[in-house]
């Protein structure tokens, strides 16, 4: 090569070797080497060969950018799996204990503090004790499966302790039905088996309520 050709190639090049490879690219592909017809003739094997060590070296950057931002696409995949995962059943499922669970905590704390009888003070006692575990396995689940946790409401009013206990069987005969359906008809197998566990609880709770309600007058 001539020292007049060499010194010209390396004075076009220059501005973008010193910027790096990816310059180097980005000048290559938008601005071509700028040769006399001449020089294009004796020197066209030298700029073939320049040509193919550019693109190696853009095809190599190319796959490490690649290679360092992996998750994108598996990320965006994943949450809109996540947001999709339960069933319209099993989410309603989740919002109506979560619903029933916290009041009947807020309605046994009201008892546990209020009630004359001691058995409705402790069957209120024992309400905040398993309730509020409960309620924190469903929010757990809940979070998990990106289901809104709905509001907590305060506890009604009652005039006896009668009337507290009355409220009890009811709503333990209504809980105990909808989990029993949840644990046997339900298609997530973390609400079903939450479901079939606190059923259980629940009709434990049931017939404690049952036997309170039936000695007050």
């Amino acid at each position: 090569m001539r020292p007049g050709a060499d010194q010209a190639l390396r004075l076009q090049l220059r501005p973008a070797l010193e910027g790096g490879a990816n310059q180097v690219c980005r000048t290559f592909s938008s601005a071509p080497l700028i040769l006399s017809k001449s020089m294009k003739n004796k020197f066209s094997i030298n700029i073939r060969l320049i040509t193919g060590v550019i693109a190696i070296v853009c095809i190599g950057l190319s796959g490490t950018a690649l290679a360092q931002n992996p998750k994108s696409k598996s990320d965006s995949n994943s949450n809109k799996a996540k947001t999709s995962a339960l069933s319209s059943a099993d989410k309603a499922f989740i919002k109506d204990a979560a619903k029933g669970g916290m009041m009947e905590v807020a309605m046994g704390r009201v008892a546990e503090k209020n009630a004359t009888d001691s058995e409705a003070k402790n069957f209120g006692a024992r309400m905040v004790k398993d309730h509020s575990k409960a309620n924190e396995e469903l929010k757990a689940i809940a979070k998990e499966e990106n289901v809104e946790w709905p509001a907590e409401k305060e506890a009604g009013k009652w005039k006896s302790d009668k009337d507290y206990m009355d409220a009890m069987v009811k709503d333990h005969e209504k809980d105990l039905a909808a989990f029993e359906k949840e644990a046997k008809d339900g298609s997530d197998p973390k609400v079903k088996s939450f479901a079939d566990k606190t059923a259980k609880i629940v009709r434990e709770h049931l017939e404690m309520a049952k036997e309170v309600d039936a000695k007050l007058k």
